[in-house]
């Protein structure tokens, strides 16, 4: 997919929002791009899915064992991440604060895993899902996502494949244009501090 075409998905479905959010890492911006709505279409959730795994290297997607999200904004694409590879897929819940897999599932020790991670801001739910995926005896090879916000700028330890890398602007809590702090704001992250 081109960068129009990732873009116009959101666009059609209503996922492209502007106005004043406070995005789950803490971060305000502008623009939000809502995937839940854009996967909310089976069909589009397959579309984006498929685009995400053909952006990954034939042989990390070879090595790949299982594949792995963080609830709540990857379980749907990293469903869809895990049909388009033919691989389990499962994810990460953090009811008291910190990951960790709930619901029967498990990792095998030394399993590779896949990352599936819905956008990318500044990489903090990532890293912690990464641990996570560490604690159980696991390793993550690789992360993708949809969208990665930082433009290219986000480390986080392992090789990562956006399907579109996008820049629309972040500020910190204290960095706040005039223009953006006149208008209210709105969380609509999942995460709750």
């Amino acid at each position: 997919m081109t960068e129009e075409q990732v873009l116009d998905e959101f666009r059609s479905s209503g996922a492209l929002l502007e106005g004043h959010f406070k995005l789950s890492s803490g971060r305000h911006s502008g623009h939000y791009l809502q995937c839940a709505r854009v996967l909310m279409n089976p069909q589009r959730a397959a579309r984006l899915a498929e685009a995400v795994v053909a952006g990954i290297p034939a042989d990390v997607r070879a090595a790949i064992d299982v594949v792995v999200s963080p609830a709540m904004g990857g379980i749907i694409i990293g469903h869809e991440v895990g049909r388009a590879l033919g691989k389990d897929a499962m994810f990460l819940e953090r009811p008291e604060g910190t990951f960790h897999l709930r619901r029967g599932f498990a990792l095998e020790k030394g399993a590779r895993v896949l990352m599936v991670e819905d956008v990318v801001t500044t990489g903090l739910s990532s890293r912690e899902a990464i641990a996570a995926v560490a604690r159980e005896g696991a390793e993550v090879i690789a992360e993708c996502a949809i969208i990665d916000r930082s433009c290219g700028s986000v480390d986080l330890g392992v090789p990562f494949y956006p399907l579109l890398a996008i820049d629309f602007p972040t500020y910190d809590e204290s960095d706040i244009p005039a223009a953006l702090a006149s208008v209210e704001v709105t969380k609509p992250g999942s995460r709750k501090e």
